[in-house]
């Protein structure tokens, strides 16, 4: 597809000499310093470096001039541009995914293999940091570790800058040529306004929701068109020698050290990220000093070329090594002689990527000829790794499906065998018997209702999700708070189903059920939504209300009942309506169905004393005149053993994360919930 927008004249010739790109060899330079931070801060230091933003600049200054120029010769040619992105970009990115996934099935523990496949199968399709950024407004996979194809969300960006970024120069020099205009003017215009808008965004999306700003396409378009902007200025920017060659160590300093003054991976995008793009607008504007105090005789050394030449390598490399070493050696950090293990390995296999892989392709006379090959070429990379992803994703299914029957079997009682009516506790869990769910399927493994919900007009954000029933309710009953309520609906639900009663959830993650914000501090929205909840429970009357009466369960005694809880236990009492407030689960710093895959359900390292963990006296108790509806319900001696909190009980996986009980688990505590409900309430 070719696209023309004007012949070719004497001023567009002298604009396209203007900003001819010609060879500038402290460009690579500027790529391995960028490649070098992301993989030292990455492995040495578990920090963000802002390397990646200076991809994101230089790719806007590259793509942003080369565009330009083909506009003004006339002749856009996307179908060859394109073609020749896909020749250079897919060959090493997708080897990478294919040797990623396969070292994957046999070393990730299988609770991580759903995640990966997942993000392998977006990671293809130039999509995982949209993928990401819906993780990270899911409150149960903001408890996924990081993938090991996780850094592939920069390379999306880029993948869709590609993609979009010619379109709209396409668009400005149609709309340019059709007033009888120049096309840079209309260009920088447009870019402008893109860099503001987009920057504004950034700044406001970072400061409301910032893992959401982290991976969002929108928040990181300005920094393409600062690039751009550049490219179509740069002639125009002249400096004294000494001035550039201030101007390009200024750049490599601030670069330097940008991720050791800035928490990049918590304050970035929004303004901060200026830091790091200014900084290699400095280098580039830096330019060529020829002069030896000049940053770009540094940049432009032939180590630092070829290094630059293995950059993009050296990128897709670095983290899968760095994550599958900790998985290997069962560790969360690296040191000084691990991380150099772990360099030498990426640069080694960067080597023979780049010679092996991706120059090859990149100077084969693909495509050259015809019209399509290269984008048949494309889809015959593409294909081999989207059928491994499917052959693993089969996989999982069947080790997920294996044993779901097994749930309140004789061998898989789970929290029944912490009953006085099960007396061969000791020989159940002794058996050698698989325990449920699957490793596989731990991650989902929780309930919640997503059906028949409708929307409160109180407050946007509030869903009122209830159950169906057999004609009239017998009970009514509203379970509302954060994920840690919700994990009791599998516990729940099949009461309902048992005794036709009606449960309606309102839940809203890092949320509880409080006066006060008590997860995410001065949430506003936190306090807004409770209030809304509160008066559509008071206008519903229910039977009773189902949340929790504590928090934070952790080594060390941190559990409390915040005042929050309290007022709003004190509304529902003067409405007249019951409470059923449920202590709430130990919470860890590790996750025992990890530790339980990595060491045995018998370790010890895996279970914590319940002495360290459980105060005798939950503190509710202890708060002077609790509010007569409210009626606690205390299930630790089912989640907990005499002296231990174990990670398996009855065969059963207890939790399916840090913090959060398996559904699975909770499903065989439904009996022990019923009962223990049902004479709280008198019903």
């Amino acid at each position: 597809m070719t696209t023309r927008t004007r012949a070719t004249t004497p001023e567009a010739v002298a604009e396209d000499r203007s900003t001819s790109a010609g060879y500038r060899p402290e460009l690579q330079g500027l790529r391995a310093l960028a490649v070098v931070l992301v993989v030292a801060y990455h492995v040495w230091l578990g920090r963000v470096s802002g390397g990646v933003d200076v991809f994101f600049l230089i790719t806007g200054f590259l793509i942003t001039g080369q565009v330009y120029r083909a506009g003004l010769r006339g002749r856009f040619g996307f179908r060859a541009m394109w073609a020749r992105m896909i020749k250079r970009l897919f060959p090493a990115a997708l080897t990478v995914l294919l040797v990623t996934m396969a070292v994957s099935v046999a070393l990730l523990p299988e609770a991580r293999w759903w995640q990966t496949i997942r993000e392998i199968v977006a990671s293809a399709l130039y999509v995982e940091n949209w993928q990401l950024a819906a993780d990270s407004v899911d409150y149960f996979a903001q408890h996924n570790t990081a993938s090991v194809v996780q850094h592939y969300w920069s390379l999306s960006i880029q993948g869709q800058f590609y993609l979009l970024w010619p379109l709209l120069i396409a668009l400005v020099a149609v709309l340019a040529r059709t007033a009888g205009h120049r096309l840079r003017p209309w260009l920088l215009a447009t870019l402008a306004v893109v860099f503001t808008t987009s920057l504004t965004y950034s700044v406001v999306l970072t400061a409301t929701n910032q893992p959401l700003a982290y991976f969002h396409s929108a928040t990181r378009v300005w920094e393409f068109a600062l690039g751009g902007l550049l490219a179509l200025t740069l002639h125009t920017l002249t400096l004294p020698r000494l001035l550039r060659i201030l101007a390009g160590w200024l750049g490599v300093t601030a670069l330097i050290t940008c991720g050791l003054v800035l928490q990049v991976g918590s304050v970035f995008p929004g303004y901060a990220a200026l830091w790091p793009t200014l900084a290699a607008a400095l280098v580039i504007l830096a330019g060529t000093t020829h002069s030896k105090a000049g940053a770009d005789h540094l940049l432009a050394s032939r180590p630092l070329e070829y290094l630059g030449n293995l950059a993009y390598a050296l990128y897709l490399w670095h983290w899968p090594v760095l994550l599958c070493y900790l998985v290997a050696r069962d560790r969360t950090e690296v040191g000084p002689r691990g991380g150099a293990v772990i360099v030498a390995i990426a640069v080694g296999l960067s080597i023979l990527t780049y010679h092996l892989v991706e120059k090859p392709a990149r100077d084969s006379q693909i495509g050259v000829h015809t019209r399509w090959g290269g984008y048949r070429f494309g889809v015959l990379l593409l294909v081999p790794v989207l059928l491994a992803a499917g052959g693993w994703q089969w996989l999982s299914t069947e080790r997920a499906n294996a044993y779901a029957e097994s749930v309140n079997d004789a061998d898989h009682p789970g929290a029944v065998a912490r009953t006085p009516e099960f007396p061969q506790a000791d020989e159940v869990d002794g058996k050698n018997v698989e325990l449920v769910p699957s490793m596989v399927a731990l991650p989902s493994d929780w309930s919640d209702i997503s059906q028949n919900c409708v929307p409160s007009t109180r407050n946007a954000e509030l869903n009122l999700c209830t159950t169906k029933t057999n004609g009239p309710p017998e009970r009514r009953i509203v379970v509302v708070g954060e994920s840690h309520s919700r994990q009791y609906l599998a516990a729940l639900r099949p009461i309902a189903e048992r005794r036709n009663w009606q449960i309606t959830e309102m839940l809203r993650s890092a949320c509880p059920f409080s006066t006060s914000s008590e997860v995410v501090r001065d949430s506003q929205g936190c306090v807004d939504w409770n209030a809304a909840a509160a008066k559509e429970i008071i206008k519903m009357r229910p039977d009773t209300v189902f949340t929790m009466a504590s928090r934070e369960v952790r080594v060390g005694f941190t559990e409390h009942t915040p005042p929050g809880f309290v007022e709003q236990w004190r509304k529902l009492e003067r409405a007249g309506i019951p409470v059923i407030g449920v202590r709430d689960n130990p919470r860890y710093d590790f996750t025992p169905s990890d530790c339980v895959a990595a060491k045995g359900r018998d370790a010890p390292e895996c279970g914590t004393r319940r002495a360290d963990i459980l105060a005798p006296q939950p503190p509710y108790e202890r708060i002077p005149d609790v509010p007569s509806n409210v009626s606690f319900l205390d299930f630790s001696d089912y989640i907990c053993m005499e002296d231990v909190c174990p990670p398996v009980i009855g065969n059963v996986l207890v939790y399916k994360d840090e913090n959060h009980l398996s559904a699975t688990y909770l499903s065989t505590m439904s009996s022990i919930v019923e009962k223990e409900i049902t004479s709280a309430m008198n019903w």
